[in-house]
């Protein structure tokens, strides 16, 4: 790696070991998304190693997350809907019983900020779907707490100032990407590095081309071939904008300049990712698609969990494939490129606009080739108001995150309205030529 302090994520580096003789009080945010129910059937088949303190949740599901908190006994549940308190009171006064004490609740949007602050547990897993889990990120470093960090998105808007507040070896990527970054990245220093090969699947439209990509559904977006995933990661697995965010969370987490990023197809999604050394040698982390593996990396580090997750069966037979990227039907990884480059609020605006467009896409406003070329006007734009340049990076602030966000979700809700108005034009102009 490069000559600079130590990187945000180093597998050399121990933050705050744990007691060996009692389990690792963990606090989850994101209880029932995808991350978190993984953690949740973790942390019940290792009890003896984890213990849960606290659990958040958008509030969605109050009945799973009542289910969780009584089969993890937490001390805390929290939501970030304040209307959904009185179900839940509800559903967990089903789970728990007569006479049973309930959980503490807290509720609106800074409840999963105050459990990753708070300071009864040794570790927080930020399993937050999007840059509001940047500021449970910043709380549990504040707080001294370990991370085991699933939310890229936190690195994405606001790498700077989360750089500023992580001491060395204090954040575990849980990422399955950066999880395998960080596996293989123990197998040599800082010097022996050449090159971080981060995989990606290609998801559901790998090897078409980006006129193949224009009439493509959202149940066809969401069909995604290896991983089972929100819907919100799923889409931008198909636009492979994941990938884009993830070369980013890479030069972050890793120190490693973007020309020595390299992202390379591999649709078994078997090789997480990969590290090239300047001896010509590679170091690949591989397990079947699962990410309990990378979770229990996060929770237990610098342990491993028995059994964490499934082995390979190597009595049989299978193929291991690898393609270069076609970054003309998929952009995305290019502009993430850039925008990491400029630095400053321009990878905010990126994820930002990204989230509005995907929101439009999934609801039928916007066609899938729509997003990255909307999100590629927003980027733009950003750029000509001088809105994400280089100078603000070492000074960025969360308000300067907030308002970069603000503004780039407006300019793509605009920019779709009006791709929608040509869209509905167009269909009428058809219409009425048909019936001539």
């Amino acid at each position: 790696m490069s000559d600079s302090p130590a990187p945000l994520a180093d597998p050399h580096l121990l933050f705050d070991p744990a007691p060996a003789d009692a389990p690792r009080d963990v606090a989850v945010l994101g209880s029932t998304g995808s991350i978190g129910t993984q953690a949740v059937d973790l942390v019940l088949r290792h009890p003896d190693r984890f213990r849960v303190t606290a659990l958040s949740a958008a509030g969605g599901r109050v009945e799973l997350l009542a289910e969780q908190a009584r089969q993890l006994r937490v001390r805390t549940v929290a939501v970030a809907r304040e209307d959904v308190v009185p179900a839940l009171r509800e559903a967990l006064a089903a789970q728990y019983g007569a006479g049973e004490a309930l959980p503490e609740i807290l509720a609106g949007p800074d409840a999963a900020t105050e459990i990753a602050g708070r300071g009864d547990c040794h570790t927080v897993l930020n399993g937050i779907t999007g840059s509001i889990g940047l500021a449970p990120t910043l709380a549990a470093l504040e707080a001294g707490r370990t991370l085991a960090l699933a939310n890229k998105e936190s690195l994405i808007v606001g790498g700077p100032i989360v750089k500023r507040l992580a001491k060395p070896g204090q954040i575990i990527p849980v990422d399955s990407e950066h999880a395998a970054l960080f596996q293989a990245l123990a197998g040599g220093t800082r010097a022996d590095v050449r090159k971080l090969v981060v995989t990606a699947s290609g998801g559901p439209f790998r090897g078409r081309t980006k006129a193949d990509l224009a009439n493509v559904t959202v149940d066809d977006a969401l069909a995604h071939p290896t991983w089972a995933m929100g819907p919100v990661i799923t889409i931008n697995s198909a636009t492979l904008v994941n990938k884009g965010l993830e070369v980013i969370e890479a030069h972050l987490l890793y120190d490693i300049p973007f020309d020595r990023i390299e992202v390379v197809v591999h649709p078994q999604s078997y090789v997480h990712s990969m590290v090239e050394f300047v001896d010509g040698s590679t170091l690949a982390q591989a397990t079947p698609p699962d990410m309990r593996g990378p979770i229990a990396l996060g929770i237990g580090w610098p342990e491993r969990v028995p059994d964490a997750a499934p082995a390979f069966d190597w009595s049989k037979a299978s193929s291991w494939e690898f393609f270069p990227l076609d970054n003309e039907a998929f952009p995305a990884v290019g502009l993430a490129r850039h925008v990491g480059e400029l630095a400053g609020t321009a990878p905010a605006v990126f994820n930002a606009a990204n989230e509005e467009c995907v929101d439009a896409f999934l609801k039928g406003a916007l066609p899938f080739n729509g997003i990255m070329e909307t999100v590629t006007k927003v980027v733009n734009d950003c750029i000509a108001e001088k809105r994400g340049t280089s100078e603000s990076g070492t000074s960025l602030t969360v308000a300067d995150v907030l308002d970069a966000e603000t503004w780039a979700r407006a300019r793509a809700r605009e920019l779709t309205k009006t791709t929608v108005k040509k869209t509905a034009d167009k269909t009428d102009k058809a219409a009425a030529e048909a019936r001539a």
